[in-house]
């Protein structure tokens, strides 16, 4: 097992990409917290998961429930040695100047300001147990933009560079810093990005991708455990586009 004597937090665990991660980093022996702002469904997913996760509430845009997870995370586990920033929103695409500013202020905090807020929770623990590991979730959309989806984009865009900021500045402390680039999932985000959710539009975005379909959440679950994992131990910095050749 890949993950045996780890223990991990996944943000937006309860659904989607986080929730193939948590599975997938429990089957590979990792303990995990699943955050999610919706409780119920964090603590279904823990359910599903078994003995090695536990659920845990947060809105991770807010400073005291992320502090008081990462407390949480770290009483019930001793340590967390991987931090996975996987939740995120967005709006329905539209063009840009139709997004309201209560859209555009969510999108920044869930995307953006929830990974500044994580750090401060968990880095320096990570530096008193002398390392960890990581691993934004960012998107092709801030690597190839789409119209529709400025702001969406454009936060993307700095969850990557974020990460390559702080690989640099953590390398010293032992902490690896990495991102994942999806392309669009089969996650409940996919209609938003759509816009209007049709098979003719699900038909013509599957065109643009060179392997043919979306991708899944054990796509990016898969890449999430080797980037978390020993193996990688002398990555960081690293922006790894798991999109089926979108990016190309």
């Amino acid at each position: 097992m890949r993950l045996k004597g780890k223990s991990a937090v996944v943000t937006g665990g309860a659904q989607g990409f986080g929730l193939g991660i948590a599975e997938t980093f429990a089957r590979e022996g990792a303990r995990v917290a699943v955050l999610d702002y919706n409780e119920e469904a964090a603590k279904a997913a823990a359910t599903t998961i078994g003995g090695a996760a536990i659920a845990l509430a947060c809105d991770v845009s807010k400073k005291d429930q992320v502090d008081a997870a990462a407390k949480a995370a770290i009483g019930a586990f001793g340590r967390v040695d991987i931090v996975v920033n996987n939740a995120g929103t967005t709006y329905r695409n539209r063009p840009m100047l139709e997004v309201d500013e209560a859209e555009f202020d969510r999108v920044f905090a869930v995307n953006v300001k929830s990974i500044f807020l994580m750090a401060h929770a968990f880095v320096p623990h990570m530096r008193e147990k002398g390392g960890g590991a990581i691993i934004n979730i960012g998107s092709t959309a801030g690597l190839r933009p789409r119209p529709g989806l400025t702001w969406y984009n454009t936060s993307k865009g700095a969850v990557h560079l974020m990460t390559k900021s702080m690989a640099v500045e953590l390398a010293p402390d032992k902490i690896r810093v990495c991102a994942l680039a999806p392309v669009a999932g089969e996650t409940p985000l996919l209609s938003s990005f759509l816009g209007e959710d049709t098979p003719e539009r699900r038909a013509a975005f599957r065109a643009t991708v060179p392997l043919g379909r979306f991708s899944t959440p054990q796509d990016i679950a898969n890449s999430a455990l080797f980037l978390a994992s020993d193996d990688a131990n002398f990555l960081t910095g690293v922006v790894l586009e798991v999109d089926g050749g979108r990016c190309i």
